[in-house]
């Protein structure tokens, strides 16, 4: 008897059947069966599963004389289903990786519950996957398992078979089975969560539901979403049946009348001319079934309006107001916007007519996302080593909080925005500033970038289209022409800045600002700031940092960082940061997996990890300094090199070990090479080569040249006299540093974190 009965039907979905029992086969865990169950398909989805049948045992395949529909052809499943636990899954869906394995894991912790509800992502034709907007719901904090009564909230997740897995000996006790029509999910769903005695909950994504263009029949416009009323029927005449359940009568009342107007009201479900026939019928069941006892919400109160009078011409008055009230609004706004634009285009012109303010900067990093970076490094250092300049900081109303008290936020595209582009004298950013800025004689632009290249940079993208997507080389060399200074970390990046940002500007190469805390942070920032983002004491903390894809449309995670840390044991925590063009986190943070995308300070993960993992990012250059681990994960090197093209061959020149494969990287980790012997030689030559002028000082020569005028900067500090701050896990092992001066880093870590 296997664990798992896997269940899926298949009808009209031959493009995605192979990828569907693929994610099921694959699984970790192996105990399973696949039911297979081809609903007299007309395509080749029947072959497709005799095919798998061939190939794996584990496949039992169930071929229908005659199409019966979703529920008809899970029917025939469950008859055929032998294991301990019923999961269901269309054809055209896919398991996660690993989904079982937590599945199994979850249902072994809580004690085998009638029912374990998951979570699901839904993904579009496009390949963009969303969870599900009720995760919430599936927390597993407090008892578990439970009953209804403890978590009534799960009433409120998608009515769907396909988010829960199920005891069989529960459904067969019960005598549950899925009724024909478009939603037979609805009386299956509701009697099995409310007659269960036991309810667990995994809150992780198992699923990925595909919605497809055009095939799905809920939506689709047709007659066929009538069968609503009579899934809610079957649901009401089970309750009624059962007196115990009448409690839940008032909830299952306000969540048809939700479904009955969210049919009605998204109007690609429901032909014009049957519109008003459907919603008398709506209005017929608000009277049958109404159940008072639930509130109303206020969102919900006119569409619950509209059901129960069955306002058809009252409705389609409102629509009518409303998209005329919508495009007033539109017009309207154009017509404000249009006007602030040509008022801030005069306010700007004026403004380059008035002296420029010496004692004036301003800053930005990212396009606009906050203090960070080199300028957030030099921002710091302007007022320190030059207090008599005025800074400001551009960023969205969202990052301000990231701004330290002493600068002044500037709101993008403000009047006061436009005022300190054209009367600053000195201009910062890690980007380019807005493209309709002038640069006037007087001011000073440091263009500070934001890494060492190893990726393809500037001109050198003329010959990549893929990752140029559209740049304009020459707006890109007109604002080239506005920088009067270029800062590089070492004669690499020199080098290729020259050649690829042809220029006047003068190349500081006195390494980057935003490393100077990693020489002069200490053991008890490291401390504070592990303990700020929850890091377990004695844990190995792994920074996960990859970059960015050109070459893919949608960015997917490389590796699985659950299975990863179930092979490293419970002694490895991940810090996940996603790439700032990856559009959301990584992962979900769970215990051992932390989502870090988010965190304003990049610097202060790195000190706070113990190593880095990560793929081509330019953030293992920064994080040499650091004089810690460093593992490559190198799986699609040829695909990567092609398409954006790299300065030199990572794979031989690393600064660690170097992974192939999310096997080998659990083998480096789970051997020790990711600190042995080898491993610290390859970081040795590679900090020679590209960190030799971070020693902590870079920001303030930076000042002390373009403020100060000192032109020639002080001397750099040699790698073999730096000792920058061991990682939480390595302190232990090290024996005492020789005590030498360090600045204190305290201010500056409080106004990153």
């Amino acid at each position: 008897m296997p664990r798992f009965s896997v269940i899926v039907p298949a009808y009209k979905v031959q493009a995605y059947l192979h990828e569907c029992l693929d994610s099921v086969l694959s699984q970790s865990y192996a105990d399973l069966e696949l039911i297979a169950v081809d609903d007299c398909s007309p395509d080749v989805c029947g072959a497709i599963v005799d095919e798998f049948a061939a190939r794996d045992p584990r496949v039992r395949p169930v071929h229908l004389t005659e199409n019966r529909g979703p529920g008809g052809a899970r029917n025939a499943g469950l008859a055929a289903a032998t294991g301990d636990y019923l999961v269901f899954l269309d054809g055209d869906d896919t398991l996660t990786p690993d989904a079982l394995r937590a599945i199994a894991d979850r249902l072994k912790e809580t004690g085998d519950p009638d029912v374990l509800v998951h979570d699901h992502a839904l993904t579009d034709w496009t390949g963009e996957a969303v969870r599900n907007g009720f995760a919430a719901q599936l927390t597993e904090q407090g008892p578990a398992p439970f009953r209804l009564e403890d978590r009534p909230g799960l009433l409120r997740l998608m009515t769907v078979a396909w988010n829960k897995t199920y005891r069989r000996e529960f459904v067969e006790q019960a005598g549950f089975s899925f009724p024909p029509g478009h939603y037979e999910d609805t009386p299956w769903t509701y009697p099995a969560l409310m007659t269960a005695q036991t309810i667990a909950t995994l809150d992780r994504v198992c699923v990925h539901h595909r919605h497809r263009r055009h095939a799905s029949a809920l939506g689709t416009a047709s007659r066929g979403h009538f069968d609503v009323f009579d899934q809610y029927d079957r649901v009401f005449a089970y309750v009624d049946q059962r007196p115990e359940l009448a409690q839940w009568r008032p909830v299952l009342f306000r969540r048809m009348v939700d479904q009955l107007s969210a049919v009605f009201t998204e109007r690609h479900r429901l032909p014009r001319r049957i519109r008003a026939e459907f919603l008398l019928k709506a209005r017929a069941h608000y009277r049958r079934y109404r159940t008072p006892g639930h509130p109303v919400l206020l969102r919900a109160r006119l569409h619950d309006t509209l059901v129960r009078l069955g306002l058809h011409r009252t409705y389609r008055a409102l629509e009518l107001a409303r998209r005329l009230g919508h495009r007033s609004a539109r017009r309207a706004a154009r017509l404000t916007k249009a006007l602030r634009t040509a008022a801030l285009r005069l306010h700007y012109r004026v403004q380059l007519r008035l002296p420029v303010r010496a004692d004036h900067a301003v800053f930005a990093a990212y396009g606009n996302r906050g203090h960070s970076c080199n300028p957030g490094a030099l921002e710091q250092a302007f007022r320190t080593h030059a207090p008599h300049i005025r800074t400001a900081w551009i960023a969205g109303a969202e990052h301000h909080h990231t701004i330290p008290t002493a600068a002044r936020r500037l709101r993008p595209g403000s009047a006061a925005y436009w005022t300190a582009l054209a009367r600053s004298k000195y201009l910062v950013s890690n980007v380019d500033f807005d493209r309709r800025l002038v640069k006037r004689p007087g001011q000073v632009f440091v263009q500070t970038q934001h890494g060492t290249p190893l990726k393809h940079m500037g001109l050198d993208l003329q010959e990549r289209p893929a990752a140029a997507r559209g740049l304009d080389f020459a707006d890109l060399l007109d604002d080239v022409d506005k920088w009067d200074y270029l800062l590089s970390a070492n004669r690499h990046t020199t080098l290729t800045w020259e050649r690829v940002y042809p220029g006047t500007y003068t190349t500081l190469e006195y390494g980057h600002p935003r490393n100077d805390v990693f020489q002069q942070a200490t053991s008890q920032d490291v401390r504070r700031l592990r303990e700020s983002l929850g890091i377990p004491e004695g844990t190995v903390a792994i920074l996960y940092a990859p970059t960015h894809r050109d070459y893919r449309r949608t960015q997917r995670l490389a590796l699985d960082l659950d299975r990863v840390l179930r092979c490293l044991g419970p002694r490895f925590v991940v810090l996940a940061r996603a790439h700032h063009r990856h559009g959301g986190p990584l992962a979900t943070s769970t215990g051992r997996i932390i989502d870090v995308t988010d965190h304003p300070s990049v610097e202060s993960l790195c000190l706070a990890s113990d190593a880095l993992v990560t793929d081509y990012s330019s953030l293992m250059f920064d994080y040499a300094n650091l004089d810690r681990p460093i593992v490559i994960h190198a799986d699609d090197w040829e695909a990567y090199e092609a398409a954006r093209g790299t300065y030199f061959d990572l794979r031989a020149f690393p600064p660690g070990a170097v992974a192939r494969s999310e096997d080998e990287l659990t083998d480096i980790f789970a051997s020790g090479h990711w600190r042995g012997s080898r491993s610290t030689q390859l970081r040795s030559a590679f900090r020679e080569r590209f960190c030799p002028y971070d020693d902590g000082r870079a920001a303030e020569r930076v000042v002390r040249h373009v403020v100060l005028g000192q032109t020639e900067p002080a001397p750099f500090l040699p790698l073999a006299e730096r000792f920058p701050v061991p990682s939480a896990a390595a302190a232990p092992e090290l024996s005492p540093q020789p005590t030498v001066p360090r600045p204190t880093v305290a201010s500056a870590l409080t106004e990153t974190v």
